[in-house]
Protein backbone atom coordinates (compact mmCIF):
# COMPACT_ATOMS: atom_id res chain seq x y z
CA UNK A 1 0.00 0.00 0.00
CA UNK A 2 2.37 2.42 0.94
CA UNK A 3 4.80 2.14 -2.58
CA UNK A 4 1.15 2.66 -4.41
CA UNK A 5 0.35 5.69 -1.79
CA UNK A 6 3.78 7.49 -2.55
CA UNK A 7 3.05 6.67 -6.39
CA UNK A 8 0.01 8.52 -6.23
CA UNK A 9 1.10 11.48 -3.91
CA UNK A 10 4.00 11.53 -6.86
CA UNK A 11 1.63 11.98 -9.49
CA UNK A 12 -1.20 13.80 -7.97
CA UNK A 13 0.36 15.59 -5.05
CA UNK A 14 0.76 19.13 -6.83
CA UNK A 15 -2.83 19.01 -7.71
CA UNK A 16 -4.31 18.17 -4.58
CA UNK A 17 -2.16 21.66 -3.23
CA UNK A 18 -3.63 23.50 -6.19
CA UNK A 19 -6.46 22.42 -6.08
CA UNK A 20 -7.40 22.70 -2.34
CA UNK A 21 -6.28 26.50 -2.37
CA UNK A 22 -8.60 26.47 -5.57
CA UNK A 23 -11.48 24.80 -3.30
CA UNK A 24 -10.78 26.81 -0.34
CA UNK A 25 -11.80 29.97 -2.26
CA UNK A 26 -14.62 28.74 -3.87
CA UNK A 27 -15.96 27.97 -0.79
CA UNK A 28 -14.97 31.36 0.93
CA UNK A 29 -15.57 33.33 -1.24
CA UNK A 30 -18.96 31.85 -3.33
CA UNK A 31 -20.68 34.60 -4.96
CA UNK A 32 -19.60 36.26 -8.39
CA UNK A 33 -19.46 39.43 -10.36
CA UNK A 34 -20.62 41.47 -13.04
CA UNK A 35 -17.79 39.99 -15.42
CA UNK A 36 -18.83 36.61 -14.62
CA UNK A 37 -22.34 37.01 -14.30
CA UNK A 38 -23.16 35.07 -18.49
CA UNK A 39 -21.83 32.04 -17.81
CA UNK A 40 -23.00 31.67 -13.86
CA UNK A 41 -26.59 32.71 -14.98
CA UNK A 42 -26.25 30.68 -18.53
CA UNK A 43 -24.84 27.43 -16.05
CA UNK A 44 -28.34 28.07 -13.69
CA UNK A 45 -30.68 28.17 -16.56
CA UNK A 46 -29.30 24.85 -18.21
CA UNK A 47 -29.26 22.94 -14.82
CA UNK A 48 -32.69 24.37 -13.67
CA UNK A 49 -35.08 25.75 -16.63
CA UNK A 50 -33.19 22.61 -19.27
CA UNK A 51 -35.26 22.78 -22.37
CA UNK A 52 -37.42 26.18 -21.84
CA UNK A 53 -35.46 28.64 -23.33
CA UNK A 54 -37.63 31.20 -22.80
CA UNK A 55 -36.96 31.20 -18.90
CA UNK A 56 -33.41 31.52 -19.78
CA UNK A 57 -31.68 34.71 -18.13
CA UNK A 58 -29.80 36.01 -20.99
CA UNK A 59 -33.21 37.14 -23.06
CA UNK A 60 -34.27 39.52 -20.30
CA UNK A 61 -30.75 40.82 -19.78
CA UNK A 62 -28.84 40.18 -22.56
CA UNK A 63 -25.64 42.04 -21.75
CA UNK A 64 -23.58 44.55 -23.96
CA UNK A 65 -22.36 41.49 -26.25
CA UNK A 66 -23.86 38.24 -26.50
CA UNK A 67 -21.63 35.46 -25.16
CA UNK A 68 -21.12 31.79 -26.42
CA UNK A 69 -22.93 29.10 -24.10
CA UNK A 70 -20.24 26.60 -24.84
CA UNK A 71 -18.33 27.17 -21.70
CA UNK A 72 -21.62 27.00 -19.77
CA UNK A 73 -23.14 23.99 -21.34
CA UNK A 74 -19.51 21.97 -20.76
CA UNK A 75 -19.61 22.73 -16.87
CA UNK A 76 -23.49 22.51 -16.65
CA UNK A 77 -23.34 18.82 -17.94
CA UNK A 78 -20.17 17.59 -15.63
CA UNK A 79 -22.67 19.37 -13.55
CA UNK A 80 -25.37 17.93 -13.74
CA UNK A 81 -25.22 14.73 -11.21
CA UNK A 82 -24.65 16.36 -8.52
CA UNK A 83 -27.08 19.36 -9.22
CA UNK A 84 -30.00 16.70 -9.60
CA UNK A 85 -28.70 15.20 -5.87
CA UNK A 86 -29.35 18.84 -4.38
CA UNK A 87 -32.40 19.58 -5.95
CA UNK A 88 -33.63 15.94 -4.92
CA UNK A 89 -32.64 16.88 -1.55
CA UNK A 90 -34.09 20.29 -1.41
CA UNK A 91 -30.67 22.49 -0.70
CA UNK A 92 -29.70 25.90 -1.28
CA UNK A 93 -29.21 26.63 -4.71
CA UNK A 94 -25.83 27.84 -3.74
CA UNK A 95 -24.90 24.19 -3.34
CA UNK A 96 -24.96 24.17 -6.95
CA UNK A 97 -23.09 26.90 -6.99
CA UNK A 98 -20.21 25.39 -5.26
CA UNK A 99 -20.97 22.31 -7.92
CA UNK A 100 -20.39 24.13 -11.15
CA UNK A 101 -17.06 26.72 -9.31
CA UNK A 102 -15.53 23.47 -8.40
CA UNK A 103 -16.00 21.53 -11.76
CA UNK A 104 -14.82 24.45 -13.66
CA UNK A 105 -11.73 25.04 -11.43
CA UNK A 106 -10.99 20.62 -12.40
CA UNK A 107 -11.15 21.73 -15.69
CA UNK A 108 -8.86 24.13 -15.97
CA UNK A 109 -6.43 22.45 -13.20
CA UNK A 110 -6.33 19.63 -15.45
CA UNK A 111 -5.28 21.05 -18.29
CA UNK A 112 -2.42 22.83 -15.95
CA UNK A 113 -1.85 19.62 -14.92
CA UNK A 114 -1.13 18.32 -18.52
CA UNK A 115 0.97 21.58 -19.29
CA UNK A 116 2.92 20.86 -15.50
CA UNK A 117 3.79 17.13 -16.91
CA UNK A 118 5.42 18.74 -19.85
CA UNK A 119 7.79 20.66 -17.67
CA UNK A 120 8.70 17.55 -15.64
CA UNK A 121 9.57 16.39 -19.19
CA UNK A 122 11.67 18.97 -20.51
CA UNK A 123 13.32 20.66 -17.31
CA UNK A 124 13.26 18.38 -14.77
CA UNK A 125 11.05 17.55 -11.42
CA UNK A 126 12.98 20.38 -9.27
CA UNK A 127 11.61 23.00 -12.26
CA UNK A 128 8.14 21.62 -12.06
CA UNK A 129 7.95 21.62 -7.82
CA UNK A 130 9.14 25.54 -8.02
CA UNK A 131 6.47 26.11 -10.64
CA UNK A 132 3.64 24.81 -8.46
CA UNK A 133 5.45 26.45 -5.38
CA UNK A 134 5.17 29.90 -7.30
CA UNK A 135 1.50 29.36 -8.52
CA UNK A 136 0.39 28.45 -4.70
CA UNK A 137 1.85 31.46 -3.31
CA UNK A 138 -0.28 33.59 -6.04
CA UNK A 139 -3.78 34.65 -5.58
CA UNK A 140 -4.74 35.45 -8.99
CA UNK A 141 -4.54 32.11 -11.21
CA UNK A 142 -6.05 30.07 -7.97
CA UNK A 143 -8.86 32.07 -7.11
CA UNK A 144 -9.57 33.07 -11.03
CA UNK A 145 -9.67 29.07 -12.41
CA UNK A 146 -13.39 28.60 -10.84
CA UNK A 147 -14.85 31.61 -11.77
CA UNK A 148 -16.98 31.45 -15.56
CA UNK A 149 -15.31 34.09 -17.49
CA UNK A 150 -14.76 33.69 -21.03
CA UNK A 151 -10.33 34.19 -20.08
CA UNK A 152 -11.00 30.95 -17.82
CA UNK A 153 -12.55 28.50 -20.46
CA UNK A 154 -10.06 30.06 -22.63
CA UNK A 155 -6.57 29.76 -20.47
CA UNK A 156 -7.85 25.99 -19.77
CA UNK A 157 -7.64 26.01 -23.85
CA UNK A 158 -4.29 27.68 -23.58
CA UNK A 159 -3.00 25.69 -21.00
CA UNK A 160 -3.33 22.91 -23.71
CA UNK A 161 -1.79 24.61 -26.48
CA UNK A 162 1.16 25.72 -23.93
CA UNK A 163 1.73 21.30 -22.92
CA UNK A 164 1.45 20.79 -26.89
CA UNK A 165 3.84 22.93 -27.87
CA UNK A 166 6.39 21.67 -25.34
CA UNK A 167 5.77 18.29 -26.42
CA UNK A 168 6.28 19.33 -29.93
CA UNK A 169 3.05 18.70 -30.70
CA UNK A 170 2.96 22.03 -33.13
CA UNK A 171 -0.08 21.47 -34.97
CA UNK A 172 -2.48 20.10 -31.70
CA UNK A 173 -1.30 23.34 -30.22
CA UNK A 174 -2.52 25.67 -32.64
CA UNK A 175 -5.93 23.86 -33.24
CA UNK A 176 -6.20 24.57 -29.15
CA UNK A 177 -5.00 28.19 -29.32
CA UNK A 178 -8.04 28.31 -32.80
CA UNK A 179 -10.77 26.63 -30.87
CA UNK A 180 -10.36 29.51 -27.74
CA UNK A 181 -10.18 32.30 -30.56
CA UNK A 182 -12.73 31.23 -32.27
CA UNK A 183 -15.15 30.35 -29.08
CA UNK A 184 -13.99 31.98 -25.87
CA UNK A 185 -11.67 34.93 -26.67
CA UNK A 186 -11.03 36.56 -29.80
CA UNK A 187 -7.98 38.13 -29.14
CA UNK A 188 -6.22 34.78 -28.08
CA UNK A 189 -5.20 35.67 -31.94
CA UNK A 190 -2.84 38.18 -30.35
CA UNK A 191 -0.80 34.93 -29.05
CA UNK A 192 -1.26 32.51 -32.02
CA UNK A 193 0.42 35.30 -34.38
CA UNK A 194 3.61 35.53 -32.89
CA UNK A 195 3.80 31.57 -31.86
CA UNK A 196 2.60 30.87 -35.48
CA UNK A 197 5.50 33.34 -36.45
CA UNK A 198 8.28 31.25 -34.48
CA UNK A 199 7.30 28.01 -35.34
CA UNK A 200 7.14 28.84 -39.03
CA UNK A 201 11.01 30.64 -38.59
CA UNK A 202 12.47 27.58 -36.84
CA UNK A 203 10.70 25.39 -39.12
CA UNK A 204 9.27 23.71 -36.76
CA UNK A 205 5.77 23.80 -38.62
CA UNK A 206 5.37 24.20 -42.82
CA UNK A 207 3.13 27.19 -43.89
CA UNK A 208 0.72 25.62 -46.39
CA UNK A 209 -0.03 22.40 -43.81
CA UNK A 210 -0.70 25.09 -40.71
CA UNK A 211 -2.90 27.32 -43.12
CA UNK A 212 -5.06 24.12 -43.95
CA UNK A 213 -5.20 23.01 -40.29
CA UNK A 214 -6.01 26.08 -38.85
CA UNK A 215 -8.41 27.23 -41.65
CA UNK A 216 -10.65 23.55 -40.72
CA UNK A 217 -10.75 23.66 -37.46
CA UNK A 218 -11.53 27.93 -37.65
CA UNK A 219 -14.60 26.49 -39.55
CA UNK A 220 -15.83 23.55 -37.59
CA UNK A 221 -15.05 25.94 -34.25
CA UNK A 222 -17.54 28.66 -36.14
CA UNK A 223 -19.91 25.82 -37.30
CA UNK A 224 -20.14 24.58 -33.86
CA UNK A 225 -20.53 28.17 -31.78
CA UNK A 226 -23.03 29.50 -34.53
CA UNK A 227 -24.93 25.76 -34.13
CA UNK A 228 -25.52 26.02 -30.24
CA UNK A 229 -25.71 29.41 -29.60
CA UNK A 230 -28.19 30.47 -32.62
CA UNK A 231 -30.10 28.15 -30.86
CA UNK A 232 -30.13 29.58 -27.50
CA UNK A 233 -29.94 32.84 -28.45
CA UNK A 234 -32.85 32.39 -31.22
CA UNK A 235 -30.74 34.60 -33.79
CA UNK A 236 -27.93 33.27 -36.24
CA UNK A 237 -24.98 34.23 -34.18
CA UNK A 238 -21.15 33.66 -34.27
CA UNK A 239 -20.71 35.16 -30.53
CA UNK A 240 -16.84 36.00 -30.66
CA UNK A 241 -16.96 37.95 -34.09
CA UNK A 242 -19.49 40.38 -32.20
CA UNK A 243 -17.42 40.79 -29.27
CA UNK A 244 -14.26 41.24 -31.93
CA UNK A 245 -16.61 44.27 -33.87
CA UNK A 246 -17.64 45.75 -30.51
CA UNK A 247 -13.78 45.68 -28.98
CA UNK A 248 -11.44 45.57 -31.77
CA UNK A 249 -13.70 47.64 -34.61
CA UNK A 250 -15.27 50.03 -32.91
CA UNK A 251 -13.36 50.33 -29.47
CA UNK A 252 -16.28 50.54 -27.31
CA UNK A 253 -14.34 48.76 -24.70
CA UNK A 254 -12.98 51.79 -23.66
CA UNK A 255 -15.83 53.11 -22.35
CA UNK A 256 -15.37 50.85 -18.92
CA UNK A 257 -11.92 52.22 -18.28
CA UNK A 258 -8.54 53.39 -19.82
CA UNK A 259 -5.24 52.11 -18.65
CA UNK A 260 -1.39 53.60 -20.39
CA UNK A 261 0.21 51.63 -22.42
CA UNK A 262 3.02 50.18 -19.64
CA UNK A 263 -0.20 49.13 -17.10
CA UNK A 264 0.06 45.21 -17.33
CA UNK A 265 4.04 45.54 -17.01
CA UNK A 266 3.74 47.75 -14.25
CA UNK A 267 0.73 46.84 -12.56
CA UNK A 268 -0.81 43.56 -13.76
CA UNK A 269 2.16 41.33 -13.63
CA UNK A 270 3.76 42.52 -10.74
CA UNK A 271 0.48 41.97 -8.89
CA UNK A 272 -0.57 38.56 -10.50
CA UNK A 273 3.28 36.96 -10.36
CA UNK A 274 4.44 38.53 -6.98
CA UNK A 275 7.84 36.82 -6.24
CA UNK A 276 7.98 35.23 -9.88
CA UNK A 277 8.16 39.15 -11.69
CA UNK A 278 11.79 39.28 -10.94
CA UNK A 279 12.86 35.89 -11.28
CA UNK A 280 11.24 35.13 -14.66
CA UNK A 281 13.44 38.40 -15.69
CA UNK A 282 16.48 36.47 -14.07
CA UNK A 283 14.90 32.68 -15.74
CA UNK A 284 15.72 34.22 -19.09
CA UNK A 285 19.29 35.36 -18.20
CA UNK A 286 20.04 32.07 -16.52
CA UNK A 287 18.78 29.24 -19.30
CA UNK A 288 18.33 30.34 -23.02
CA UNK A 289 16.40 27.92 -23.60
CA UNK A 290 12.92 29.61 -21.66
CA UNK A 291 13.88 32.55 -24.15
CA UNK A 292 11.70 30.87 -26.95
CA UNK A 293 8.75 29.83 -24.69
CA UNK A 294 8.70 33.64 -23.31
CA UNK A 295 9.22 35.33 -26.49
CA UNK A 296 5.69 34.69 -28.38
CA UNK A 297 4.06 35.55 -24.59
CA UNK A 298 5.31 38.69 -24.24
CA UNK A 299 4.46 39.81 -27.66
CA UNK A 300 0.97 38.98 -27.20
CA UNK A 301 1.34 41.25 -24.13
CA UNK A 302 2.75 44.24 -26.01
CA UNK A 303 0.48 44.00 -28.50
CA UNK A 304 -2.34 43.43 -26.37
CA UNK A 305 -1.11 46.71 -24.75
CA UNK A 306 -2.14 48.83 -27.48
CA UNK A 307 -5.82 48.79 -26.20
CA UNK A 308 -6.81 51.13 -24.25
CA UNK A 309 -8.85 49.03 -21.84
CA UNK A 310 -7.22 46.71 -20.10
CA UNK A 311 -8.02 44.29 -17.06
CA UNK A 312 -5.89 41.95 -15.12
CA UNK A 313 -7.87 38.79 -15.94
CA UNK A 314 -6.85 39.59 -20.09
CA UNK A 315 -3.72 38.32 -19.92
CA UNK A 316 -3.94 35.61 -17.31
CA UNK A 317 -3.55 32.72 -19.41
CA UNK A 318 0.54 34.52 -19.76
CA UNK A 319 1.33 33.55 -16.29
CA UNK A 320 2.02 30.04 -16.39
CA UNK A 321 4.98 30.84 -18.86
CA UNK A 322 6.39 33.35 -16.91
CA UNK A 323 6.38 30.98 -13.69
CA UNK A 324 7.61 28.49 -15.55
CA UNK A 325 10.93 31.30 -16.42
CA UNK A 326 10.80 32.04 -12.33
CA UNK A 327 10.80 28.43 -11.36
CA UNK A 328 13.83 27.47 -13.77
CA UNK A 329 15.70 30.69 -11.64
CA UNK A 330 14.41 29.65 -8.36
CA UNK A 331 15.85 26.12 -9.49
CA UNK A 332 19.08 27.50 -10.04
CA UNK A 333 19.49 29.42 -7.00
CA UNK A 334 18.49 26.65 -4.85
CA UNK A 335 21.10 24.23 -6.62
CA UNK A 336 23.72 27.14 -6.03
CA UNK A 337 22.89 27.86 -2.52
CA UNK A 338 25.93 27.42 -0.84
CA UNK A 339 28.39 29.34 -3.38
CA UNK A 340 29.05 32.72 -1.73
CA UNK A 341 27.26 34.93 -3.77
CA UNK A 342 24.55 32.97 -4.49
CA UNK A 343 23.12 32.13 -0.96
CA UNK A 344 22.30 36.00 -0.24
CA UNK A 345 20.77 35.57 -3.73
CA UNK A 346 18.96 32.10 -1.66
CA UNK A 347 18.19 34.01 1.52
CA UNK A 348 16.64 36.94 -0.09
CA UNK A 349 14.30 34.67 -2.76
CA UNK A 350 13.29 32.58 0.66
CA UNK A 351 12.15 36.11 2.26
CA UNK A 352 10.70 37.20 -1.02
CA UNK A 353 8.29 33.41 -1.23
CA UNK A 354 7.32 34.56 2.52
CA UNK A 355 6.20 38.44 0.89
CA UNK A 356 4.61 36.80 -1.57
CA UNK A 357 2.48 35.02 0.61
CA UNK A 358 1.51 37.66 2.80
CA UNK A 359 0.74 39.98 -0.45
CA UNK A 360 -1.40 36.54 -1.54
CA UNK A 361 -3.55 36.46 1.69
CA UNK A 362 -4.28 40.60 2.45
CA UNK A 363 -5.73 40.27 -1.56
CA UNK A 364 -7.91 36.99 -0.34
CA UNK A 365 -8.75 39.11 2.73
CA UNK A 366 -9.90 41.93 0.30
CA UNK A 367 -11.48 39.84 -2.26
CA UNK A 368 -13.58 37.93 0.68
CA UNK A 369 -14.90 41.42 1.22
CA UNK A 370 -15.57 42.53 -2.23
CA UNK A 371 -19.14 40.65 -2.56
CA UNK A 372 -21.30 42.72 -0.26
CA UNK A 373 -24.69 41.79 -1.90
CA UNK A 374 -24.36 38.03 -1.67
CA UNK A 375 -23.82 38.24 1.76
CA UNK A 376 -26.40 40.50 2.16
CA UNK A 377 -29.17 38.15 0.40
CA UNK A 378 -27.92 35.70 2.44
CA UNK A 379 -28.40 37.28 5.54
CA UNK A 380 -31.78 38.41 4.30
CA UNK A 381 -32.52 34.93 3.98
CA UNK A 382 -31.61 34.02 7.25
CA UNK A 383 -33.85 36.83 9.04
CA UNK A 384 -35.97 37.98 6.61
CA UNK A 385 -38.36 35.26 6.96
CA UNK A 386 -42.42 36.88 8.22
CA UNK A 387 -45.09 35.04 10.60
CA UNK A 388 -47.53 34.77 8.17
CA UNK A 389 -45.86 32.04 5.18
CA UNK A 390 -49.05 32.60 2.81
CA UNK A 391 -47.32 35.45 1.29
CA UNK A 392 -44.77 35.83 -1.36
CA UNK A 393 -41.79 37.67 0.06
CA UNK A 394 -40.67 39.80 -3.13
CA UNK A 395 -37.36 40.90 -2.66
CA UNK A 396 -36.02 43.69 -5.62
CA UNK A 397 -32.14 43.94 -6.81
CA UNK A 398 -30.81 47.18 -8.27
CA UNK A 399 -28.25 46.83 -10.67
CA UNK A 400 -25.20 47.86 -8.19
CA UNK A 401 -26.69 44.68 -6.01
CA UNK A 402 -26.90 42.50 -9.16
CA UNK A 403 -23.52 42.88 -10.49
CA UNK A 404 -21.52 42.80 -6.66
CA UNK A 405 -22.31 39.45 -5.73
CA UNK A 406 -26.27 38.29 -6.58
CA UNK A 407 -26.99 35.40 -9.04
CA UNK A 408 -30.25 33.15 -9.70
CA UNK A 409 -27.56 30.78 -7.47
CA UNK A 410 -28.16 32.86 -4.89
CA UNK A 411 -32.13 32.73 -4.84
CA UNK A 412 -34.31 30.59 -2.17
CA UNK A 413 -37.53 28.93 -2.89
CA UNK A 414 -40.63 29.68 -2.25
CA UNK A 415 -42.25 32.01 -0.66
CA UNK A 416 -38.78 34.00 -2.35
CA UNK A 417 -39.08 35.78 -5.02
CA UNK A 418 -36.94 38.27 -6.96
CA UNK A 419 -37.26 40.87 -9.55
CA UNK A 420 -34.21 42.64 -11.06
CA UNK A 421 -36.02 45.22 -12.79
CA UNK A 422 -34.24 48.15 -14.08
CA UNK A 423 -34.54 51.78 -14.44
CA UNK A 424 -37.52 52.49 -11.13
CA UNK A 425 -36.72 55.64 -9.74
CA UNK A 426 -35.93 55.92 -6.35
CA UNK A 427 -39.64 57.90 -5.82
CA UNK A 428 -41.32 54.93 -7.96
CA UNK A 429 -40.51 52.37 -5.11
CA UNK A 430 -43.27 53.44 -2.67
CA UNK A 431 -45.46 52.73 -4.98
CA UNK A 432 -44.67 49.08 -5.89
CA UNK A 433 -45.37 46.10 -3.49
CA UNK A 434 -42.09 44.78 -2.79
CA UNK A 435 -41.23 43.48 0.64
CA UNK A 436 -37.50 43.95 0.41
CA UNK A 437 -35.31 46.21 -1.46
CA UNK A 438 -31.51 45.36 -1.62
CA UNK A 439 -30.01 48.75 -2.94
CA UNK A 440 -26.69 51.07 -2.89
CA UNK A 441 -28.91 54.06 -1.70
CA UNK A 442 -29.54 54.16 2.08
CA UNK A 443 -32.39 56.55 2.37
CA UNK A 444 -35.57 55.09 -0.20
CA UNK A 445 -38.95 56.65 0.62
CA UNK A 446 -41.80 54.46 1.38
CA UNK A 447 -39.30 51.89 2.88
CA UNK A 448 -37.08 51.61 6.31
CA UNK A 449 -33.56 51.07 5.90
CA UNK A 450 -33.12 47.22 8.06
CA UNK A 451 -29.33 46.62 7.87
CA UNK A 452 -26.26 47.44 5.72
CA UNK A 453 -23.97 44.93 4.78
CA UNK A 454 -20.41 46.29 4.31
CA UNK A 455 -17.42 45.66 1.67
CA UNK A 456 -13.99 46.39 0.73
CA UNK A 457 -12.99 50.08 0.75
CA UNK A 458 -9.51 50.48 -0.01
CA UNK A 459 -6.22 49.40 2.16
CA UNK A 460 -4.53 51.54 4.88
CA UNK A 461 -0.73 51.91 5.83
CA UNK A 462 0.01 52.36 9.75
CA UNK A 463 2.37 51.82 11.72
CA UNK A 464 2.45 48.51 13.83
CA UNK A 465 1.74 44.87 12.58
CA UNK A 466 0.08 44.37 10.20
CA UNK A 467 1.52 47.55 8.64
CA UNK A 468 -1.76 47.07 6.28
CA UNK A 469 -5.17 46.96 7.80
CA UNK A 470 -8.12 46.79 5.05
CA UNK A 471 -11.48 49.28 5.55
CA UNK A 472 -14.52 48.64 4.72
CA UNK A 473 -17.40 50.92 4.19
CA UNK A 474 -21.33 50.27 3.63
CA UNK A 475 -22.12 49.47 0.19
CA UNK A 476 -25.71 47.59 -0.23
CA UNK A 477 -28.74 48.59 2.22
CA UNK A 478 -31.91 46.35 2.93
CA UNK A 479 -35.25 48.14 3.08
CA UNK A 480 -38.33 46.95 4.15
CA UNK A 481 -41.61 48.00 3.25
CA UNK A 482 -43.17 50.25 5.89
CA UNK A 483 -46.34 48.99 4.78
CA UNK A 484 -45.77 45.61 6.27
CA UNK A 485 -46.62 45.65 10.15
CA UNK A 486 -44.59 42.76 11.27
CA UNK A 487 -41.33 44.18 9.43
CA UNK A 488 -41.68 47.60 10.97
CA UNK A 489 -41.85 46.73 14.75
CA UNK A 490 -39.60 43.77 14.56
CA UNK A 491 -36.05 43.97 15.70
CA UNK A 492 -33.16 44.72 13.35
CA UNK A 493 -29.77 44.78 13.31
CA UNK A 494 -30.04 48.81 11.37
CA UNK A 495 -27.73 50.62 9.70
Amino acid sequence: MAPKFLNFMQFYGYDLLLGSIAAFYVFMAPYTKVEESFNIQAMHDILYHRHHIEKYDHLEFPGVVPRTFMGALLVSILSFPFVLATSLLQFPKIYSLYAVRLVLGCIILSTLHFFRIQIRKKFGSQVEAFFVVLTAIQFHMLFYCTRPLPNVLAFGLVNLAYGYWFKGSFYAALKCLIFATVIFRCDILLLISPLGLELLLSRSISLWKALKSCIITALLCVGLTMLVDSVMWRKLLWPELEVFWFNSVLNRSSEWGTHPFHWYFTSALPRSLLVAYPLFMLGILLDRRVLVYIFPVLSFILLYSKLPHKELRFIISSLPIFNLSAAIAASRVYNNRKKSFWKYLYIAMLGSFLISLGCTILTFMASYENYPSGYALKALHNIGHLRNNSNELWVHIDTFSAVNGISRFSENYHPWRYSKEEGIALAEFQNRNFTYLLSEHSDISGYKCLFSMKGFSRAHLHAGFPPISLVKDPKVYIHGNVKNNEIIHRSWPGC
